[in-house]
């Protein structure tokens, strides 16, 4: 027999009305938004049950919140299209009933940078408030946000995991998981770190220190309880 907290039966502090569509649709666009160094425009494509009803359950101002780097149970989420202009922000919704074959509460996020450049990536929302990111760029990987993550960005070359996880044990970081996403050998990568603390922007430097390096994205941990 299955154990049932009280979490599962209350659910996530959050603003409502669901965990999934609005708590779960969040958490994917705070980790977009930690993607960028400030976005200035970000284009949201809806699949399934996200497409469907994302205006009657909030989906809309929940993406919009996370971009902004709001969390679950933050007033202004109910706002965030107001906070969002404000913040010189652009934003548009585009639906997607093509794609059967997708998971029902997906989102496709592309965030324009105050540079011009793009990133991409999707996320599907997994129930109780959880997300996964299944996509970066083009590549398939697997982030979830709930420990402060690092993204590395590199090319696919050897000694440059080893050089990563030196860098961190010099800084006394603890890795509570690693994962190598790659597009093909040589080509570019991901390693995805969750570590048990915060991230200073000494390590981010430190690890930009070697060639093969191209970015390193801290995206800080998401609570819902």
């Amino acid at each position: 027999m299955n154990e049932i907290g009280t979490f599962d039966i209350l659910g996530p502090n959050m603003i409502g009305p669901s965990s999934s569509h609005t708590a779960g649709a969040l958490r994917i666009a705070f980790v977009a938004g930690r993607m960028v160094e400030r976005a200035v425009s970000v284009k949201f494509v809806l699949y399934g049950s996200f497409a469907r009803t994302y205006h009657g359950h909030g989906t809309d101002r929940a993406l919009v919140g996370g971009i902004l780097g709001y969390h679950p149970d933050d007033e202004r989420i109910r706002d965030s299209f107001e906070h969002a202009k404000e913040a010189g922000l652009a934003f548009s919704f585009e639906e997607n009933f093509t794609d059967k074959e997708i998971y029902p509460n997906t989102v496709d996020i592309y965030v324009t940078d105050k540079d011009g450049s793009v990133v991409s990536l999707r996320g599907k929302s997994i129930g109780g408030g959880n997300a996964v990111i299944t996509r970066l760029n083009g590549v398939d990987v697997e982030l979830t946000g709930n420990y402060c993550t690092l993204v590395v960005e590199h090319v696919d070359k050897k000694g440059t995991l080893a050089f990563v996880t030196t860098v961190l044990s010099a800084y006394d970081l603890n890795i509570g998981s690693l994962r190598l996403y790659r597009e093909s050998k040589g080509k570019r990568a991901y390693a995805i770190i969750e570590v048990d603390t915060n991230v200073s922007n000494q390590v981010v430097s430190a690890l930009k220190g070697v060639e093969s390096v191209t970015n390193v994205l801290v995206v800080p941990a998401i609570q819902l309880d």
